[in-house]
């Protein structure tokens, strides 16, 4: 039998003191070199396979299979122009489905059409006589605003709603004259013609402009160049409308006071000086009577509706009510032989043709241009806001190119048929919405009634007074006064604050045109400034996690000692990547201060967390590259974190990848935490 191995009991006895020996060095050795260890950790990655077991089981940030160029091309101009698939309806599509589709999809009518009932028909005839009665008075006040004849106005509220009705695809937009529109081109256009003195020339010019403003408009829906107008802010807008606001009232108080003689600047120093330059001998008592009582009755209406929505009809037919009231009374008193200036002549029948006003040569083409081009970008942009605002209403979708196209077409008919530009007005789409509106039938409704009126109604409005346009006008203007939305602007950003007031105070003390460039200047200012100065911000671990947050947000959150871990919130770009840098850069200096004073270990490595950089260009390339090389000089490692498909494919052809090494590139920020200080992770 082969015999077992056997110790001996003496030999372990003996061994047995020298073993804990041995073991109490191992452990006094072990100590000093994890001491030794954790300071290499901090100066510099593992090469040792002994440290790869770490990584080996991490996922590597992935390239993207390389693209055709002409398709990646291709998706990034869908993406950009028809982010909205328009056409996936004539996917896979008989040839005559997609003609009958082509044709719906220019008449939207003919879509919609095919299912209207009489019960939505209902709904379209209340509120399409409840918008008229507003419209005919509005109507007549707009286009005095605009300094023409009263008719001009009600041309406007009926071949436009027309082709409207047709062509958009909004169901409950109103569309007519609207204040800013008119007093935007009344302002422009009698700097140019004086309205009075050359009626028939200013009259061609307004045409001219409404022409452009129409092709303007058409285009930018064809070009699918909608997102144009995004580039006036919602703030902007808000200063903007409550400044035009401001100015259209006090242009007002020419008719509310009957004043004769009147400034023709709409800055509110001339306004005043005008005003209460005529308070001896210019101002009417019978007519301020006639405008104060007539304003009050507008405003209790407007409030009553405010309160009460089932009372929304109160000051829709209060504006008509107020006109056939203070008419019969002027009429019955002869009030225009005490001083009252009344609306006079309005010429009865429909739009007579302009074509041939339309100035297509000459000096006054540019100036049409100009004044068309900047009235047409403010319609579209209240018009398609109105639009979008129901269509989240009533839950359904709006595609914004077809209205600019809608609204263009409407707009370069009407030129052609005596109207000036039309847009959806907010307080008729509001009427019409509370009215009950189902599609776009309450605007052929309501040209009907505008038809009607210019037939065979105009002549009744002859002892009208002014005043009581003037009423109308003002209690109109005062919706667009948003200052709970002005309020919630200041809350949520100071400087989109500082453009909506630039906006209001631009309009009040200058003009409408130098509101509208302070508006559009601040605006770009804006996105050149988030542009061209990024956030970036400073990351530390969260306690008993393996998540990196702005410390600025979790002051809880924790640096890691030995590593600075910066994330660029945006795109890096020609614009802001020398800012990048610097402000890495200098972050790294002040850090390497505060360690210094703190007697922590200096910073060895520089982790840029790069999950919000959507894309980079040749010159952020090249300022990494620098970034790179200026911390190579302070014995620095620069690691990036979780680089997107554009950006790390652009880091490798660039050849930047192989430069700072592939093992230097981590699909998150606790990997490349763990890999650069594995044990002090640990422990923070």
């Amino acid at each position: 039998m082969p015999r077992k191995n056997q110790t001996c009991p003496f030999l372990i006895m003996l061994t047995f003191p020298v073993l804990q020996i041995s073991h109490m060095a191992l452990n006094s050795h072990s100590n000093e070199e994890e001491v030794e260890t954790k300071e290499m950790d901090i100066r510099s990655l593992s090469s040792s396979r002994g440290h790869v077991h770490n990584t080996e089981y991490l996922h590597k940030v992935g390239v993207p299979p390389k693209q055709n160029l002409f398709r990646e091309f291709t998706a990034t101009v869908k993406e950009t122009f028809f982010a909205d698939d328009p056409l996936r309806h004539f996917k896979d599509q008989p040839r005559s489905r997609k003609l009958i589709l082509g044709i719906q999809a220019v008449f939207p009518i003919l879509e919609w059409g095919r299912s209207y009932s009489w019960r939505k028909f209902r709904g379209d005839l209340i509120a399409g006589l409840t918008i008229a009665s507003l419209c005919i008075p509005q109507d007549i006040g707009y286009a005095k605003l605009a300094n023409l004849d009263p008719q001009y106005g009600l041309y406007s509220s009926f071949v436009p709603p027309l082709i409207y009705a047709f062509m958009g695809s909004s169901r409950d937009i109103a569309i007519g004259p609207v204040a800013v529109v008119s007093l935007l081109l009344g302002t422009m256009l009698s700097s140019e013609i004086d309205p009075v003195k050359n009626a028939a020339e200013y009259r061609r010019l307004a045409f001219t402009a409404t022409f452009f403003a129409g092709i303007t408009q058409a285009t930018l829906g064809f070009f699918r160049l909608g997102f144009l107008i995004d580039f006036l802010s919602h703030a902007a807008i808000v200063g903007f409308m409550a400044g035009a606001a401001v100015t259209i009232a006090l242009q007002q108080l020419k008719g509310l006071l009957g004043i004769k003689k009147f400034t023709r600047k709409t800055d509110i120093i001339s306004v005043m000086h005008s005003v209460w330059g005529s308070v001896h001998h210019g101002w009417n008592w019978q007519t301020i009577l006639i405008g104060v009582s007539f304003l009050t009755f507008l405003l209790v209406a407007k409030y009553i509706g405010k309160k009460n929505k089932k009372f929304f009809w109160v000051p829709a037919i209060a504006p008509l009510t107020s006109v056939i009231l203070s008419t019969f009374f002027v009429y019955i008193t002869h009030a225009e032989k005490k001083g009252v200036q009344i609306v006079k002549n309005i010429e009865k029948g429909i739009n007579p043709s302009s074509v041939n006003q339309i100035y297509f040569s000459g000096e006054y083409l540019f100036k049409g241009l100009k004044t068309g081009v900047v009235a047409g970008m403010i319609a579209l942009t209240e018009a398609v806001a109105i639009g979008r605002t129901f269509a989240s209403m009533k839950d359904y979708q709006l595609d914004g190119n077809k209205e600019m196209v809608a609204l263009g077409a409407m707009n370069v008919v009407g030129s052609m048929t005596s109207c000036y530009v039309a847009t959806g007005s907010f307080s008729r789409s509001a009427v019409n919405y509370m009215a009950g509106c189902e599609t776009a039938v309450s605007n052929i409704i309501m040209s009907c009634v505008v038809f009607l009126t210019l037939e065979f109604i105009t002549p009744l409005f002859k002892y009208t007074p002014n005043a009581i346009l003037a009423a109308i006008i003002i209690s109109a203007v005062v919706g667009l006064f948003d200052i709970p939305a002005a309020i919630l602007i200041w809350k949520i950003d100071k400087f989109d604050f500082i453009a909506c007031l630039g906006a209001f105070l631009g309009v009040v003390f200058s003009s409408v045109e130098i509101g509208l460039l302070i508006a559009v200047s601040i605006s770009f200012a804006k996105i050149l400034l988030q542009v061209t100065r990024p956030r970036v911000a400073i990351l530390g671990k969260l306690p008993r996690s393996t998540v990196y947050r702005n410390i600025l947000q979790y002051p809880e959150a924790a640096k890691v000692p030995g590593v600075l871990i910066v994330r660029v919130d945006s795109a890096i770009y020609f614009s802001n990547s020398n800012y990048v840098k610097e402000r890495i850069l200098r972050w790294l200096i002040d850090e390497e201060d505060q360690v210094k004073a703190a007697s922590q270990p200096t910073i060895r490595f520089l982790i840029v967390d790069m999950s919000p950089v959507t894309d980079i260009d040749t010159s952020g390339i090249h300022a990494l590259e620098e970034l790179y090389r200026s911390l190579q000089k302070n014995d620095v490692q620069l690691i990036l974190a979780n680089p997107g498909p554009v950006v790390i494919d652009k880091l490798h052809e660039s050849n930047f990848a192989n430069l700072i090494g592939n093992d230097k590139i981590f699909l998150t920020v606790a990997d490349a935490v763990s890999a650069c200080s594995p044990k002090l992770v640990e422990e923070v």
